[in-house]
């Protein structure tokens, strides 16, 4: 058994982005030699989550106004009173709830075994950050 350990690191550009890593976490797989084992996906943020769904720019849109709907930023938070990094993120804090810090792929064969319409997401909820960082553990053979 083997465990390799990878990083991606991007940018963000808006205040809630989901950005399609689908690609790059198919080469950092290719870069392993794998063929069968386990994927953990993790995003090393508070306000930055890892998702699977589908790629289509209306559903994303859809998303980003639900998620916005839910939480939002000009709520009475008593987090913002006081921030740690000067940012008013509690929103962003409390619409993470609602999500994973982490996915877990299999692989098999020397595929990644996403769905016809899954997508792997990055989904900033406290941007624009100029560097956010997400943990790839592959643990195969």
């Amino acid at each position: 058994m083997i465990c390799s350990q990878l990083r991606i690191t991007l940018p963000t550009t808006e205040p809630i982005q989901l950005i399609d890593i689908t690609q790059e976490v198919k080469n950092r797989f290719q870069e392993t030699g794998l063929k069968n084992g386990v994927l953990t996906i993790i995003s090393n943020h508070t306000t930055a989550y890892v998702n699977l769904n589908e790629r289509e720019e209306l559903l994303q849109n859809d998303m980003i106004t639900y998620l916005k709907r839910l939480v939002p930023k000009d709520g009475n938070y008593a987090h913002n009173l006081n921030p740690i990094d000067g940012r008013h993120n509690a929103h962003s804090h409390l619409m993470g709830l609602f999500m994973n810090a982490s996915e877990t792929i299999p692989f098999f064969n020397g595929e990644l075994t996403l769905g016809t319409w899954q997508s792997v997401f990055f989904v900033e909820l406290d941007g624009p950050r100029e560097k956010r960082n997400i943990t790839l553990q592959f643990l195969g053979e």
